[in-house]
């Protein structure tokens, strides 16, 4: 029977979805003898609509997976092999909390937690874990992962994670999407933008790739990996010698104007053209348009930031709107993320105080960066960094299969001596090395509250189903720790509905929550449309006086990459590694109906490229650097441009050719700004496989 022909559906449970996507979608769950059934969007919720991607629409059949964690388990076999034996709470529980507490009572700092946006829940990502860290003294985790390089450039212009109200896009006159696909990661912008196109709107995207958005603009600036913040200067360039400026609004709203303008006049056209690997005339074309087009927007991702010079580039990006004035209208401006316009009281959650120890003084633990776990597991006790880490505890994340240069994480992961505990739905990469792994609950199944980057309203998820098996909520998780570790602040204590209570702590009605399962935030329709960004000077900063006292260039400008496109004989291409569109990051990937549809792993090439090296749609290739070989194959595609090969993830190593994905030929470096990793900085030779002699007899 299909969930269409039950007869007589209870009424559905609101919820939201809770994954890293700016959409933050409202949903409905209908629920059928304990069992979910069908997940829909809420179309009350006017953001979304009603509308889901097709990954999250899948969220029973991930829920009720067969393969789902359902018992907690520990390791039997050696790391990294996924044997394991089914334990009871009690025994993990008992055991976990021994093992901390011993390892804390001699450095607490050698106990690191590793979680990032697996949900992006305030409550199960944020509130009961980061306080029992907090009061056990491990050391800090810098979550940088994904979005850190672009959160600094943007604060260090705008004042934040501030911008646009996105449901004006719709009346954009011109978009320009810049380092997103939103068909595949944006889906109800993109349904905007589709809006204002019909009215009459030109749409041009600015990637690397030539994604499906691409194929539905207007125009396809396909630019090298990097260059973005030598676009922008050559833009405003433009801007500057036609006088396609808005003289009143630099004088009264931004800061910095002069240096700005002395480094633009650097960059004409032709001198961004080379380094961009674009026409002159498409430069020429999208100044004059965004210099003469109101109401313009820009639709910003992060995409763009995953390179060396990722914070500058931002930075110089957001300088644009404020240049033209495009910030007067409510359809104009830009918007990365609007995330710091949310009032969540983070201090009320995550108890910083608890750092304080029985003299009442606070300790201030090292942070170390979750971009650099490869290296950092396998850093020996020092002065500089600290003493080594010695316990890693795990959740919603898969660092296995996420983290850059991922044969350093995997030999970090695999040491004997380090004690993983791991919090999961399935067998991840990452839940393979672990010591112990502890069954999570999914969304559908606990309390949680969720702000959104890509719009401004606030979303509350009840629980729809009971927990499956013996499944138990993070936070449900770190209380028990906490109560076996003696921790008697009654903050441990606390349900996850009061912690949903604590996020906003009536800055939000909560009450509005619970009636309608999400509430608005009162935010103008042109926030900067009279200044008053959030920034020192009130100002929108072109230069930035605190960059400037951190001994760094105030003036945005180009940081070409670690690794320029064409600058290397032996890695000739440059690689991005774009998510695959059925995925996000590595979740989803073991749900049987996308996963079939993505097929498996493979490598965007150009047709050039391709034929110098032999190379089919179809074939197996080596592609590879310095740092390690993946093997994948290969689709000759014009989605790719010449030079630039596109390795689509991100896929669970486990399920690649050789037991590796893309982020084997990925690296540790960090960005300019933010400390961020530089996926999309990357060099690497393709060739055709040559298949194994099977006269050979095989090694190992």
């Amino acid at each position: 029977m299909t969930t269409d022909s039950l007869p007589d559906l209870p009424a559905p449970v609101r919820g939201a979805c809770p994954h890293d996507c700016p959409d933050t979608c409202a949903l409905l769950t209908t629920v059928v003898d304990g069992r979910a059934v069908r997940v829909q969007g809420n179309p009350a919720h006017a953001a979304t609509a009603g509308v889901l991607c097709p990954k999250v629409s899948r969220y029973p059949e991930r829920t009720h997976h067969p393969q789902r964690l359902l018992f907690p388990m520990k390791r039997c076999g050696p790391k990294g092999s996924g044997q394991f034996t089914r334990i009871s709470w009690d025994e993990a529980l008992d055991t976990v909390a021994q093992r901390l507490g011993a390892i804390a009572a001699r450095e607490p700092q050698a106990i690191l937690p590793y979680h990032y946006a697996g949900t992006m829940g305030l409550v199960q990502g944020l509130a009961m874990p980061a306080r029992f860290f907090h009061r056990l003294g491990a050391s800090l985790l810098d979550r940088t992962i994904c979005a850190s390089a672009g959160m600094e450039g943007l604060t260090h212009t705008l004042g934040g994670k501030v911008g646009m109200k996105v449901e004006f896009f719709a009346e954009s006159r011109l978009i320009l999407i810049w380092g997103s696909n939103p068909i595949a990661s944006n889906l109800h912008f993109w349904r905007l933008a589709q809006e204002a196109k019909r009215q009459g709107a030109r749409l041009v995207c600015i990637d690397p790739r030539r994604s499906e958005t691409a194929d539905k603009c207007h125009e396809h600036i396909a630019l090298l990996p990097g260059t973005d913040g030598a676009l922008a200067l050559a833009l405003m360039h433009e801007l500057i010698v036609n006088d396609w400026l808005d003289a009143d609004y630099i004088e009264r709203h931004t800061l910095g104007w002069a240096a700005l303008r002395e480094r633009a006049l650097q960059w004409p056209p032709e001198r961004a053209a080379r380094v961009c690997g674009i026409p002159v005339e498409q430069i020429t074309r999208l100044a004059r348009d965004w210099g003469t087009t109101r109401p313009a927007a820009i639709r910003l991702n992060y995409g763009m930031q995953r390179v060396r010079g990722g914070g500058n580039a931002t930075r110089l990006v957001a300088c644009l709107p404020a240049l033209t004035g495009a910030w007067r209208h409510r359809a104009g401006g830009l918007l990365m993320s609007c995330s710091g316009m949310f009032p969540v009281n983070r201090v009320a959650l995550q108890r910083p105080d608890l750092l304080a120890d029985p003299d009442g003084r606070l300790r201030q633990p090292r942070t170390l960066n979750m971009s650099t776990i490869g290296d950092d597991l396998l850093r020996p006790a020092s002065a500089a960094f600290g003493p080594r880490i010695e316990a890693l505890i795990v959740y919603n994340s898969n660092p296995v299969a996420v983290a850059p240069e991922s044969s350093r994480v995997v030999q970090g992961f695999a040491r004997e001596d380090l004690f993983t505990v791991v919090l999961e739905h399935f067998m991840t990469d990452t839940a393979d090395h672990a010591d112990y792994v502890l069954p999570a609950t999914t969304q559908l199944e606990h309390w949680d509250v969720h702000l959104s980057y890509g719009h401004t309203d606030v979303l509350l998820n009840r629980p729809a189903i009971a927990p499956l098996g013996e499944a138990r909520s993070n936070t449900d998780i770190f209380r028990a720790l906490a109560q076996r570790m003696g921790f008697a602040d009654p903050c441990f204590a606390n349900s996850d509905e009061t912690l949903c209570r604590q996020a906003f702590e009536g800055k939000v009605d909560f009450q509005q929550l619970l009636d309608r399962g999400f509430a608005s935030l009162a935010v103008p329709d042109a926030p900067f449309a009279e200044g008053g960004f959030p920034t020192p000077s009130g100002r929108c900063e072109l230069t930035s006086d605190r960059l400037a006292g951190l001994g760094l260039d105030p003036v945005p400008d180009h940081v070409p990459n670690y690794e320029p496109a064409g600058s290397s004989a032996r890695f000739p291409l440059a690689m991005i590694s774009p998510p695959a569109r059925n995925f996000l990051n590595s979740t989803f990937v073991n749900v049987t109906s996308l996963r079939s549809i993505e097929g498996e792993p493979l490598l965007e090439i150009h047709a050039d490229d391709a034929a110098a090296r032999g190379i089919a749609t179809g074939q197996v290739v080596r592609v590879f650097n310095d740092r390690g070989t993946y093997r994948c194959k290969a689709v000759v595609s014009a989605r790719a441009r010449p030079g630039v090969v596109n390795g689509l993830g991100i896929w669970w190593r486990k399920l690649g050719m050789d037991g590796t994905n893309v982020n084997q030929l990925t690296s540790q470096k960090l960005t300019d700004l933010g400390r961020a990793p530089v996926f999309y900085d990357c060099l690497v030779e393709v060739a055709a496989d040559r298949p194994v002699d099977a006269a050979q007899p095989a090694l190992g």
